[in-house]
């Protein structure tokens, strides 16, 4: 698996499962609606911001990630990021794999720590990742995310220092 910069020439490639992931409802904070020219604006950021694909040997895009700083000004130290992998090939690495690279970027970037702010808490994937990868959960927004098959759940803020 390589993980590159993103460009625009991914994004046919990307949109399908990035799709498929926010209208499910079940992990991100976007419009259920969100169309493509939207996503992709909000997905494929512009530097300092990062975005990136992981992709198989063949070129197959199997999950992207983008990375951005969490605050401006006097809270600008500290990073964020967001990942998807195409639901095809999860269980296979792919997310660990963009986390860690992220996290590399972030450290190399000069950022002081990541931080997470709205990891939906059903997402017990996504959370047991980021725990085994150093991330603490700093508190929990209650009912902060409308889960379309669990009702209001909780949505974690996670933290990790570089």
């Amino acid at each position: 698996m390589l993980i590159r910069e993103a460009t625009a020439e991914d994004w046919p490639a990307i949109w399908p499962f990035f799709h498929e992931i926010v209208a499910a409802g079940e992990t991100f904070t976007f419009p259920l609606d969100l169309g493509e020219a939207d996503g992709q604006d909000w997905w494929l950021v512009k530097p300092p911001s990062r975005a990136v694909v992981a992709v198989a040997d063949d070129g197959t895009v199997l999950g992207t990630a983008k990375m951005n700083r969490n605050h401006m000004g006097n809270g600008s130290h500290i990073a964020s990021a967001s990942y998807m992998v195409d639901p095809r090939h999860s269980g296979k690495g792919v997310g660990r794999a963009l986390c860690q690279y992220s996290l590399d970027w972030a450290r190399e970037s000069g950022y002081r720590a990541m931080q997470f702010n709205a990891v939906v808490e059903t997402n017990v994937a996504a959370v047991g990742l980021y725990r085994s990868l150093g991330f603490e959960i700093l508190g929990t927004l209650p009912e902060g995310f409308d889960h379309p098959a669990k009702g209001f759940v909780g949505l974690h803020i996670m933290h990790r220092a570089l």
